[in-house]
């Protein structure tokens, strides 16, 4: 069932029930009134029922019957005398309305004692009531099924025009479906909640494309990436199948090129597999002490570079997260500083108030590469001399935002480069 039809269905069966309930009441109401001045006309004659008896009879229609003590008609029109009529005549009930069928006819009756025994009924045939409540419902009938077909029309003509934005998206959505191009946009046309609507659908389709450009770019740039060190792989060991024709420094030299590309190819293979986990939100998350992790992997960069010299400075910290990312963080942040620090020189390390920063003394950043240090496989024109994939500091980048943090890179004071890697739970 369509979402139009079901908003028109809706709008019927709301209508319906406040009709019915509104037909309902003023047929009660109605009712009620005409059958209230029938008695009250009867009660108002059944105070002098001898009235009754002198000609012209003022009751007009109406036909009075006195009935003696011992339960049978005195005086006036002969009628059939229940139990209850003999019990008020006998003064053993008080008196009462009742509607009663005489000869096919509706009649309304009051039966009142009179004072010294006995009892009057006045009877008045009310078909004509009956004629009249009909009518009103048919009425009733008509006017309810009248409004009931009008709002199903409107509800239909309201649904159509309110929800032509959603049909857009619709349309727009199945379009999307089939092409599997997101660059579709739907109208934003309007006001109200529908055309949020829109927009949002436009937001988020501007979000997709970005995505899955993003997606491709991944994609193009990790293919060449493996490329290069996999097409070195292959030219060695192709060499390597001739190896009685070398000597064996040549042989030695092939293997440790091939050791260094196998190197090369498990960091790029370990690094697009850490972007790959996004958010990490499906990592399990600990409390743990991040000073500490941080000296483990200053510990590390000191035995990898030996050549520098490593201070820290840690200030007790504690962090809920996945330590094992910010571990490899870390170690990032460390192993980029060692590169670029010349033999001799140091590399400091601070850790305070949720920030950690780690300055090298090398070249620093240059200005054109300072926006793209975090940009995954971007490398400087000075870097591709060095090893690496420029996957590092986009793994930084990565973790940080997954923990609600930042990091930055800057120009040191007095040479080489700080970075600085701020988390938002300390």
């Amino acid at each position: 069932m369509s979402l139009r039809l079901r908003l028109t269905l809706v709008a019927a069966s709301v209508v319906a029930a406040v009709v019915a309930a509104a037909s309902l009441t003023t047929y009660f109401v109605m009712r009620h009134e005409l059958y209230s001045q029938v008695d009250a006309e009867l009660a108002r004659h059944a105070q002098d029922p001898r009235e009754a008896f002198q000609p012209p009879s003022p009751y007009g229609g109406d036909y009075v019957t006195l009935v003696g003590p011992t339960g049978h008609v005195a005086v006036g029109v002969g009628i059939p005398i229940s139990a209850g009529v003999r019990q008020v005549a006998v003064g053993t009930r008080g008196g009462f309305y009742r509607s009663t069928t005489i000869a096919k006819y509706h009649i309304r009756q009051i039966v009142e004692p009179l004072s010294g025994g006995g009892a009057v009924v006045v009877t008045r045939n009310v078909d004509y009531i009956d004629h009249d409540l009909s009518r009103l419902r048919l009425i009733l009938l008509l006017v309810s099924l009248g409004g009931v077909a009008a709002a199903a029309l409107a509800g239909a003509l309201v649904s159509r025009a309110t929800l032509a934005p959603v049909r857009r998206l619709t349309a727009a959505a199945e379009r999307i479906a089939e092409t599997g191009d997101p660059s579709e946009r739907v109208p934003e046309g309007g006001r109200g909640e529908l055309s949020r609507l829109g927009t949002s659908f436009n937001t988020m389709l501007e979000a997709l494309e970005e995505a899955i450009e993003t997606q491709r770019r991944f994609v193009a740039d990790a293919s060449h990436e493996l490329r290069t060190p996999l097409t070195s792989m292959q030219t060695n060991i192709e060499v390597l199948k001739q190896q009685e024709r070398l000597d064996p420094t040549a042989r030695q030299r092939l293997f440790d090129d091939l050791q260094r590309e196998a190197h090369e190819m498990r960091d790029l293979i370990g690094g697009l597999l850490e972007l790959a986990r996004g958010d990490g939100s499906d990592v399990e998350q600990t409390s743990f002490r991040f000073d500490e992790l941080v000296e483990r992997v200053v510990e590390r960069a000191r035995s990898r570079f030996p050549d520098l010299s490593f201070g820290a400075q840690l200030e007790p910290t504690t962090l809920t997260g996945s330590s094992d990312r910010l571990e490899r963080a870390v170690w990032n942040l460390l192993e980029n500083a060692g590169k670029w620090s010349a033999p001799g020189s140091s590399v400091e390390v601070s850790l305070a108030g949720g920030e950690l920063t780690v300055r090298d003394h090398g070249p620093g950043i240059a200005p054109e590469d300072r926006e793209h240090v975090f940009d995954r496989f971007y490398r400087s024109a000075a870097a591709r001399s060095l090893p690496g994939s420029g996957l590092g500091l986009a793994i930084v980048r990565e973790v940080a935002l997954a923990h609600g943090g930042t990091v930055e890179a800057d120009d040191a004071p007095g040479g080489g480069a700080i970075l600085r890697l701020r988390l938002a739970d300390s």
